[in-house]
């Protein structure tokens, strides 16, 4: 704990510790206080301003410190101010020392609880970030909630000061003017609880929740209020229609056919999406050939004096379109068909919130349904970046279509798609050249990481330019040249082929969502809310069209949600979880994540600790060569409870798959080193990872005592 906070914490220790030791809290009772009323009323006539300020200062210290008297001071300061401008003093002072108490407890225990409960703290930061303000209102308007606890627990919340505090005033008003008022009539009072009858509570319990109602009832109107322009059918020709069979549509599909609800998917190019035709599988398999060649060329490591491989491209490039034959009846029409799904080849349009326009080779059709899944994906971003228009450009999209392996390949891009075509199309034997605007390859992860992946790349011949900003394409005796600036110059740099790979945009035009007026995020998707709904309440959105994770797992993940809520909405509606999310970049050595690492924890202010195993030391990889990487493991101080895991190795994408059970479930590392992991394997690095933690927090005082007891029987 840093000095400020043990000092802070010190002095209200010892405050507080003050006031209990000297019985301070004899003098703040109900009866004391009539008995001295006489007394603090002539000191107020013959000092007003100093007994105003003396007051103001206890009320806000009593406040601050949470210290017992609050309403007997509330009540003091109407039989002593009267009702005007004891209510002024009050609800003032008690704002102040709330706020105080407040900043003391976000101060000394927000970070704290931050570190030990980040993903259960997530979702109620999320709260209060959308409706903070309304919460503390009907907490202030109740006073069942005790203030104090009030105080302390809004200050481990994300609520802004200033929020807090005018919220608090506004809120305690109500109440203030009530004691105010009854110590107006303090002679009368008998007892603390006679001052909020029953009814007097009711009615402050009604207006604290009438706020919150009125939310809910004008987000209600305002869904309502979409609708209001379009005819809602009379029935229904679907439960579920589905646009997009990319992985999130297939899943949304696949669940409403499994509990027999009427559904239709629509696709208009081929089933599977970018994934199967243009994304994983190709990359995956096209990646699986080149690292084939670069192992061959590896012959001498393994005490293979001399291996050689003779390849066609186009040989290597109709492999890849082969096995996406293989893999597409897994999402074919037929299989669907089978499960239930009526699926539809053919273009979609959204006509109303319930209605979709189909053209098909037949013809057009509408279609009604009460509930749309949008996942329509995303597609390539291409910059607007000068001259590139004249240049025949290559994408994600468009790449498996070479069967002329290009000799100078230019790769814009250092994020996952940029790395792996990358080092994939160097092992393949094109002189590669990358460039990345960043300072760093992969930024998203990890200083350490990019610079593992960057010296695997350039002791491969790719030529890594990262500080490089693309200015302008342009052609020079017929040679294709990139102008970029570096440190304030201008970089020549020829190339045959260009694959533009500096991310993808989702697909929001083309199919209605402008008609209709679906909201867009600011980062351009479809907005959505935590269960996958757009601003029209029966249409959904999945995927990378919907974000915020472009990966085929979430597209799936986000889908389950989608389907469910849709369906079964009416009943209980399921907020989607993003608590726990992996992925892996298949470069080599391939990088796999799941939550955070330093620099997001750093970034969000997130305590950690760190246990890291290096991947030299495993036998396992010794003995595959492969003998490089590491396991790094964010844990909470003191705990094993896992934050993140950074894995960089061979198979790294797979060894990841035990710590994101073990974060979805809550197993810590002392359970993962009390398991069986079969010896020589990779997998053993999750293990060994866990001990590196064990040791780091071994019980340095207990090992000394055992150590003399072993030497005291080694006597005996």
């Amino acid at each position: 704990m840093k000095t400020s906070r043990i000092l802070l914490l010190l002095g209200i220790a010892t405050l507080m510790a003050t006031f209990f030791a000297l019985d301070l809290q004899h003098y703040l009772t109900l009866d004391n206080l009539k008995a001295q009323q006489t007394g603090i009323a002539y000191y107020r006539q013959t000092h007003p301003v100093l007994a105003m300020v003396m007051y103001a200062a206890l009320y806000i210290a009593v406040t601050a410190l949470s210290l017992p008297g609050a309403t007997i001071l509330t009540l003091a300061g109407g039989a002593v101010f009267g009702l005007l401008w004891g209510t002024l003093i009050v609800s003032f002072a008690s704002s102040i020392g709330a706020t105080l108490a407040f900043l003391a407890a976000r101060f000394l225990l927000r970070d704290w609880v931050k570190s030990r409960f980040i993903v259960r703290l997530k979702a109620i930061d999320d709260g209060v970030d959308r409706d903070g303000a309304l919460y503390l209102f009907t907490l202030r308007l109740v006073p069942v909630f005790p203030f104090f606890m009030i105080n302390l627990a809004m200050g481990l919340t994300p609520i802004k000061v200033r929020t807090f505090y005018w919220v608090s005033q506004v809120g305690m008003l109500a109440g203030t003017v009530v004691y105010v008022n009854a110590g107006t009539q303090l002679a009368k009072i008998d007892s603390l609880s006679g001052i909020l009858p029953p009814a007097v509570l009711g009615s402050f319990a009604l207006l604290g929740v009438f706020p919150l109602g009125a939310k809910k009832m004008l987000e209600f109107i305002q869904q309502r209020k979409v609708y209001a322009r379009w005819p809602k059918p009379d029935r229904f020709d679907n439960n579920l229609l589905v646009i997009g069979a990319g992985s999130g549509g297939l899943v949304s599909a696949y669940i409403a056919g499994a509990v027999k609800a009427k559904v239709t998917l629509i696709e208009k190019d081929k089933m599977g999406g970018d994934c199967l035709n243009t994304g994983c599988v190709p990359s995956k398999a096209l990646i699986r050939s080149a690292k084939l060649l670069s192992h061959i060329k590896r012959a001498p490591e393994f005490g293979i004096a001399k291996a050689e491989a003779e390849f066609d491209f186009a040989a290597v490039m109709e492999r890849v379109q082969q096995v996406i034959k293989t893999v597409a009846p897994h999402d074919s029409v037929e299989r669907y068909t089978e499960l239930g799904v009526e699926v539809i080849e053919g273009s979609a349009k959204i006509v109303s919130p319930w209605a979709v326009e189909v053209t098909t080779a037949e013809g057009v059709k509408t279609l009604t349904s009460r509930a749309i899944v949008i996942a329509a994906g995303a597609r390539p971003f291409v910059p607007p970046i000068p001259g590139l228009e004249d240049i025949e450009y290559l994408t994600s999209d468009n790449i498996w279509n070479l069967r002329e392996l290009p000799k100078r390949l230019l790769v814009l891009g250092g994020g996952p798609i940029g790395c792996e075509l990358t080092q994939t199309f160097a092992r393949l034997g094109s002189q590669v050249t990358q460039v990345e605007m960043a300072p760093r390859l992969m930024l998203r992860e990890d200083a350490e990481v990019s610079d593992i992946v960057q010296a695997r790349f350039q002791a491969e011949g790719v030529a890594v330019n990262v500080n490089h900003t693309a200015k302008e394409f342009i052609v020079e005796n017929g040679e294709h040249i990139l102008l970029a600036e570096h440190d304030g110059q201008i970089v020549r740099i020829p190339f045959d082929k260009v694959l533009i790979a500096i991310g993808r945009a989702a697909n929001v035009q083309g199919y209605g969502v402008e008609k209709l007026g679906i909201a867009l995020s600011p980062r351009k998707t479809l907005e959505t809310n935590a269960f996958q709904e757009t601003n029209y309440p029966n249409i959904f959105a999945v995927g990378d069209v919907a974000g915020p994770y472009q990966f085929t797992h979430t597209a799936a993940h986000q889908a389950w949600y989608a389907a469910v809520n849709a369906l079964f909405g009416h009943f209980k509606k399921f907020r989607t979880d993003y608590s726990v999310i992996p992925w892996s970049t298949f470069t080599e050595p391939e990088v796999a994540r799941v939550g955070l690492n330093e620099q997001d924890a750093q970034t969000q202010g997130i305590a950690y600790e760190v246990s890291t195993y290096g991947i030299a030391d495993l036998d396992r990889a010794i003995a595959d060569g492969e003998a490089h990487g590491f396991v790094k493991v964010l844990t909470v101080p003191g705990k094993d409870k896992i934050l993140g895991v950074t894995i960089v190795g061979e198979h790294a994408g797979d060894l990841i798959a035990e710590f994101v059970l073990a974060m979805k479930h809550g197993i810590g590392l002392n359970k993962i080193l009390g398991t069986i992991h079969i010896y020589p394997t990779l997998a053993e690095a999750n293990k060994y990872v866990a001990g590196v933690w064990k040791r780091n927090h071994a019980p340095t005082v207990l090992l000394e005592w055992l150590g003399r007891y072993h030497a005291w029987r080694r006597k005996v």
